[in-house]
């Protein structure tokens, strides 16, 4: 902000609310990337910056969910229980935080060993937190929909990506 003191608008919890949302779905778009950049550059060290991009994707989403509870709506527990049931973009954005939960506890090596093949199964999840995160910002959107477009643009294209890649071979034309 450089000390633009205007910058958190009238009403800073939304605002708040709002960035911790945004750096949320850009971390789970970074680390989905990973793998295609990985791929396309042959830039193997990048993999070892993914478990850190994930827990920062889990961090944010966990400021995103304090933010709501503490800035917008003070702690009133039956208000919030009100709004998950009555809003469904809440609804799908608990559902978010609560897969970005189960991946940032199951993502040391303890988890690893204990959980041999099924912990990869497991973090397959990140695919749909992603496609949850942009219904819960499209959901949440009113009127201009530009911005959940291109996260919807952005996570859609890594996962035709890995689509292909995992057909690529099927796919070939045979003369």
């Amino acid at each position: 902000m450089l000390g633009d003191f205007n910058a958190l608008t009238a009403n800073p919890g939304d605002y708040l609310t709002d960035q911790t949302g945004t750096w949320t779905i850009a971390f789970i778009t970074i680390s989905l990337a990973v793998t295609p950049l990985r791929r396309i550059t042959g830039w193997n060290e990048i993999v070892k910056l993914r478990r850190m991009l994930g827990l920062f994707a889990f961090f944010y989403g966990t400021l995103h969910l304090l933010t709501w509870i503490v800035f917008v709506n003070y702690f009133d527990i039956p208000t919030m229980i009100e709004d998950i049931g009555k809003r469904p973009f809440i609804t799908i954005g608990m559902a978010t935080w609560t897969i970005l939960f189960l991946l940032g506890i199951t993502s040391n090596r303890f988890a690893l060993r204990k959980l041999g093949r099924r912990w990869q199964s497991l973090h397959r999840l990140v695919y749909a937190a992603g496609i949850l995160a942009v219904i819960h910002f499209w959901w949440l959107v009113k009127a201009d929909i530009t911005l959940p477009r291109r996260w919807a643009f952005a996570i859609g294209s890594l996962l035709l990506f890995r689509l292909w890649w995992k057909y690529r071979g099927r796919l070939s034309f045979r003369a």
